[in-house]
Formats: C-alpha cells, structure tokens, sequence
C-alpha cells in the first residue's frame, strides 16, 4: 500500500492515516507531494492521477485508490480486522466513530483559526485568538468535554484505551493546541502529550521537524523568508 500525503508540517489530513498506520504497524509505503495548490501545479497534476478528487491523503493499495480519511480509516478497518482501528467493543467503536465524524465535518473555527504548523511555537497569537474569538473558545470546550467523557469511561491513556482511529483523528487537534498555548485544563494536557508521545505521532512530529520546508501560504501568522 501507498499512502499519498502533502507537507508534514502542515497537513493535519494526511497526519491522521499516516499516524493510525504507523501506530498499528500497519505496512504502507509514504508518498510525500510538496504543497503547491496552483492550477497545473506538480502538486495538483500528481493528485490527479490518483484520485478525482485532487486532495490528500490517498491511499492505494494494489492500483486501488481511497481518499478522504474516513474512507481511508474504514478500508484499513476491513482490510486488517482485529488489529485496532477501531476499538473492539461494539458501543466504543460506535463512540469512536462518532467522535471521528465530529472531528471530520466539524470545529472549523479551531481549524481555520490555529491552523497546524508543527515547527512554529504560537503562544503569543493563541492568546489573542483565545480572547478575540468565542467560537475558538466554543469548539475546544466541545472537544475537551468529549475528551474527558472517554477518558473518565476508558480509564485513558487514550480515548478508548488503547490507540486507535479516533486519537488519530485528534492528533493534528493535540499539536495546534499545544502549538498555541490554548488554555486548558490538566486532563487535556495529559491527554495531549500521551498522544504526542504515541510512535507513530512522535515519529510523524520528528519528520515535520526536520522537514524545514516552509510555505508562505500556510503561515498566516509568520513570515519565513
């Protein structure tokens, strides 16, 4: 299998599949595109040949394209039953399906506000964030409400216990928290760094760290000139 993805630094979509399957052990072959949206784009033109949609991430496996991290997370479900995608118990996988789906359609202020950039620390824009936009505020009391409820019920580390699709989901969320210094309280905190210690996010953070491969479309708070 081939998972086709953008910049580490900056491509929380493509985090999520790659972090899952890297966790899991789950055999796969990464296929890095430097970001670059312009029509006829190298970037644009390699999507294109994998998927109709043109976005990352894509996975494909034997010619077969998936994208939409959904989909991706479902098809890893099916093709590599009992190994965690999803947790084991019937009510937990419906649980973590449903905080995954949250994630995906949802917590656009969070998204469009703290966008992820792994490298850069932010604490001075996430406070003034913090203060100037309730929506920010509104979207990280939903999630740590969510977070504390499956934690309380699974006893932690992570959200069902062990990891699986849903703390994958979630972990682009732990790192633009930490990356701007949101305010929150200590479960979250916690929470947040056994995700960032996990493996397979530790080794994706490293990758972005050292990929040193720095966009001005995607640093809206910074310039890297």
């Amino acid at each position: 299998m081939q998972l086709v993805i953008g910049n580490k630094n900056y491509s929380s979509w493509s985090m999520r599949p790659w972090v899952l399957m890297r966790q899991l052990g789950l055999p796969f072959e990464e296929v890095k595109l430097r970001f670059d949206f312009a029509e006829g784009s190298a970037f644009r033109q390699a999507v294109a040949r994998v998927s109709p949609a043109g976005r990352v991430p894509v996975l494909v496996d034997t010619g077969f394209a998936v994208w939409d991290t959904m989909a991706i997370t479902e098809y890893l479900h099916e093709r590599f039953p009992g190994r965690g995608v999803w947790p084991a118990a019937a009510p937990d996988r419906a649980r973590a399906r449903s905080l995954a789906a949250e994630m995906h359609a949802g917590f656009g202020a969070l998204r469009s506000r703290c966008p992820m950039n792994i490298e850069a620390a932010l604490p001075e824009v996430g406070a003034r964030l913090w203060v100037e936009h309730a929506d920010l505020r509104a979207d990280v009391k939903r999630i740590e409400t969510m977070w504390a409820q499956a934690l309380a019920a699974s006893g932690g580390p992570f959200l069902f216990g062990a990891f699986s699709a849903a703390d994958a989901f979630y972990a682009p969320v732990c790192l633009r928290m930490r990356g701007y210094a949101l305010p929150l309280v200590d479960g979250t905190l916690r929470y947040i760094e056994s995700v960032a210690a996990a493996p397979g996010a530790a080794a994706w953070v490293a990758d972005a760290l050292a990929e040193q491969d720095f966009l001005d479309f995607e640093e809206p708070y910074r310039s890297r000139r």
